[in-house]
């Protein structure tokens, strides 16, 4: 981490939202104020934080440059899907990702828009504690040539290239088969995935600190297509039918592959976690409830209101 007289954040935000502006400006003078360098990917961020005839220490670098490189933090403003864009450029630097979510969910962001202020506070004073993430690495291989080497956070997704067609599918483990399948897609996903797309599919919610990987079937034409849960050391494969109809490998909704007839799509544990930063205590059920606001009282307490 920085010393206190150099420290420099990387600034990613959601272009498309009217809330950024505001948010951005505030987190941007806040963070000068403090005696903290920020760092944009993209002019445009740079001219969207500066106020009104001001001027910010603020310096410009293109995704090419490892923008997170040296920063002590990638701090994101948007949803999840911003924060998986920030992944990408903070996994190989080792940098931690802290979230101040402008979107929905906003399942890996750590904070809302109303606690932005508390946000900067707590990165000004270096007042959060970093969890690593586990992720997959992805391989997919045409006979005996690599055609795509790719990693994900919260997911790989192989699916039917088109609507009209079936993919047809097999699934190993560990080098076994277990089932074949005809269906719309088949997701690999981490714990941290499985409150994103395999939890749309019908997955099992997975606590992050479990070391596992998920494997679950959409819309599959099977008596078995149950998900599975295996171990983080465990091999997944899955072969597109050479027969059958081409495919696509989308590996957290940013990176996309198209899947010749007879590839065959190798998943495990990734050899680079992400590392998100957090900011408040508590176990993940309790972020859980929140998220999707689970009714969590029970009737014998709404029968004993009533009486």
């Amino acid at each position: 981490m920085n010393s206190s007289g150099d420290r420099e954040v990387l600034l990613i935000v959601h272009p498309d939202r009217e809330s950024t502006t505001g948010a951005a400006r505030d987190v941007a003078i806040r963070l000068a104020a403090a005696g903290i360098r920020l760092r944009v990917v993209d002019d445009e961020v740079r001219r969207l934080i500066e106020p009104p005839g001001g001027h910010l220490p603020c310096t410009v670098v293109t995704s090419s440059d490892e923008p997170a490189a040296g920063t002590e933090l990638v701090l994101v403003l948007g949803g999840d899907g911003t924060l998986l864009r920030a992944a990408e450029v903070a996994r190989p630097a080792g940098v931690p990702v802290l979230g101040v979510n402008l979107g929905r969910v906003g399942f890996l962001t750590e904070a809302d828009y109303d606690a932005l202020g508390e946000t900067v506070d707590r990165v000004v004073e270096r007042r959060y504690r970093i969890e690593e993430r586990m992720t997959v690495d992805v391989t997919v291989t045409h006979g005996d040539v690599v055609t795509a080497d790719t990693w994900a956070l919260n997911e790989a997704s192989i699916e039917k290239s088109s609507r009209e067609r079936i993919l047809d599918a097999l699934v190993e483990v560990d080098g076994r088969p277990v089932s074949s399948f005809g269906c719309d897609g088949v997701l690999c996903s981490t714990p941290t995935g499985s409150t994103a797309y395999a939890f749309s599919a019908g997955g099992p919610i997975v606590w992050p600190d479990v070391e596992a990987l998920l494997v679950v079937p959409s819309n599959a034409h099977a008596m078995f297509s149950r998900p599975l849960v295996v171990s983080r050391d465990s091999v997944i494969t899955v072969d597109v039918d050479p027969h059958g109809s081409s495919a696509v490998l989308t590996c957290d909704g940013l990176r996309h592959f198209d899947l010749e007839r007879g590839s065959r799509i190798r998943v495990v544990a990734g050899a680079v976690p992400v590392r998100l930063a957090r900011l408040w205590e508590g176990p993940f059920t309790d972020r859980l409830v929140h998220k999707f606001s689970l009714p969590v009282t029970s009737w014998r307490e709404r029968q004993a209101r009533l009486s």
